[in-house]
């Protein structure tokens, strides 16, 4: 006979449980929110730290210390942003002098669209709703009194108008000062968290072995080598993303550029890479992918064959490289199955932006990874997983 207070006991345990397991539900959830640019800036770091690792190997294999190799790595890495950074910024200058010329055609394009919606939606009004009321007769002429003599024509003066108030409205004028003051106060936070990014990509670097074995000692001894290989299978699976996608990237980089010089877009160069990047980005790539050659061929052609030529290329490489080159470079190692995907993007892109939408793919696989190498969690694994 099971006693009824031993069953009331576990009833309210049960929902004690339960109510703890929401509130850190939610508080989980409003760390994320409000820390967000903290833990973009951690995970972003965490992600650059296991992709360079194995460069990090490879210079310790030829007698260098950990320190020192890591040092090697991060420097090269910044030297090669820098050189990049360098030809974007050559080829916005050039972009620059030619500015009057795309904000004349666009304005020529929106005016264009414009009046065609007009004549559009005249001819739809004419169609649908024909003339019902015969035109409007003139208004009559006012009389006034004493008129004129005979043979001579009445003057009609018209009725004084009222007078005009003067209202004085005072403007506040708003300096450069103030105008760069605040928006170096909005951002303020995320360039100070970037510039943490190289410090704490060659700590974790550098600080590797000491990070991993006070890692595993938060583990009971008999659950360590599944920890372990937690640890390597989320560094396996961010670095097969990260590199996947650069490599698919750099894929439609080349295409499109190839594409794109032939049929001479201006700053094709430019635009190419910009173009082949956008196209990665989940759900929305394709239209992003399309803007960059779209607005770059606006001062150069009128022609619409070469805005059809632009956008049906585009979206051709788009839907190749996501239907033969995804899956074996990048979705082999992720193994989501698309609900989880879908719902992960939302889920990021509403607490983190548009670095949620670039991240939420990342986080989820290392998640499902560490899943997968822990017994106990195994059966989450398997929910995420396709």
């Amino acid at each position: 006979m099971v006693d009824p207070l031993t069953s009331s006991e576990r009833t309210s345990d049960k929902s004690l449980r339960v109510g703890v397991g929401i509130l850190a539900v939610g508080a989980a959830v409003a760390l994320l929110y409000f820390g967000r640019t903290f833990l973009i800036t951690i995970v972003i770091s965490s992600m650059i730290a296991f992709l360079l690792e194995p460069m990090v190997v490879f210079f310790m294999k030829l007698r260098l210390p950990r320190g020192l190799a890591s040092f090697v790595v991060c420097s090269t890495g910044l030297v090669l942003i820098y050189f990049a950074g360098l030809g974007i910024y050559l080829q916005l200058q050039e972009i620059s002098g030619e500015l009057p010329a795309y904000g004349a055609r666009i304005n020529e394009v929106i005016e264009s669209v414009a009046t065609r919606m007009e004549n559009l939606e005249d001819s739809v009004y004419k169609a649908v709703m024909p003339k019902r009321f015969s035109p409007a007769l003139p208004e009559p002429v006012p009389e006034y009194d004493n008129p004129a003599p005979r043979g001579k024509k009445k003057k009609i003066e018209p009725p004084p108008a009222p007078p005009v108030q003067e209202v004085h409205v005072q403007q506040e004028p708003i300096s450069a000062f103030s105008y760069v003051y605040n928006y170096i106060r909005e951002s303020y936070a995320a360039l100070l968290m970037a510039s943490f990014v190289p410090f704490l990509v060659y700590f974790l670097l550098s600080w590797r072995d000491h990070l991993r074995s006070r890692y595993l000692m938060l583990f009971e001894p008999e659950s360590r080598p599944a920890a372990a290989q937690a640890w390597s299978g989320v560094g396996d699976m961010v670095r097969a993303y990260v590199v996947g996608n650069f490599l698919l990237g750099l894929v439609l980089s080349i295409a499109s550029a190839l594409l794109f010089a032939a049929v001479s877009l201006p700053y094709w160069l430019l635009v190419a890479p910009i173009s082949g990047f956008l196209s990665l980005v989940p759900y929305i790539g394709l239209p992003l992918a399309m803007i960059p050659p779209v607005v770059a061929a606006l001062p150069a052609s009128k022609e619409p064959a070469i805005y059809l030529f632009l956008t049906v290329s585009v979206a051709v490489l788009h839907l190749l490289a996501l239907n033969l080159l995804y899956p074996k470079l990048v979705g082999a190692r992720v193994h989501l199955n698309p609900i989880v995907a879908t719902v992960a993007l939302m889920f990021w892109g509403v607490l983190w932006g548009a670095f949620g939408l670039l991240l939420a793919i990342p986080i989820t696989a290392g998640v499902k990874s560490l899943c997968d190498h822990l017994p106990s969690l195994r059966p989450y694994a398997r929910l995420l997983g396709d």
